[in-house]
């Protein structure tokens, strides 16, 4: 949303909702459905965070809360859908939403970064507090 203009997301969201459903017709599911399952698919469950020990910093893996998870994965499909190619910010959303439950897209690929990164720095993990 830019400059508080809620009515043209919505009308944005709702639409691309509709071109999900237009994009998957064989699929059982409501577009709200699909929508919650893609953005389950892109919710990340750990990230990592620098941490100043001793001179050395270090990106210690942590656990997200549940709140912050939702909005990070918000952020990362409007991000990714906004810089894919297509007409209007609808068509580009219903896409990444599209890849999204199929788990790919960039989105997609942002939780798999966050999660081998997270996988890489384990040893730090103790450096949690």
């Amino acid at each position: 949303m830019y400059d508080g203009k809620k009515n043209t997301s919505y009308k944005i969201f709702y639409s691309a909702l509709e071109l999900v459903k237009k994009k998957m017709p064989n699929e059982e599911k409501s577009a709200l459905d699909i929508w919650k399952k893609a953005l389950e698919n892109i919710t990340p469950q750990v990230e990592v965070k620098s941490r100043r020990v001793g001179g050395a910093t270090f990106q210690v893996p942590t656990e997200i809360r549940p709140d912050r998870k939702e909005s990070i994965s918000m952020k990362n499909l409007i991000l990714y859908a906004r810089k894919r190619g297509g007409k209007t910010m609808a068509d580009k959303l219903a896409s990444e939403i599209v890849d999204a439950y199929n788990e790919q897209g960039g989105a997609f690929k942002r939780k798999e970064d966050m999660h081998k990164m997270a996988e890489a720095n384990r040893a730090f993990a103790h450096f949690r507090f």
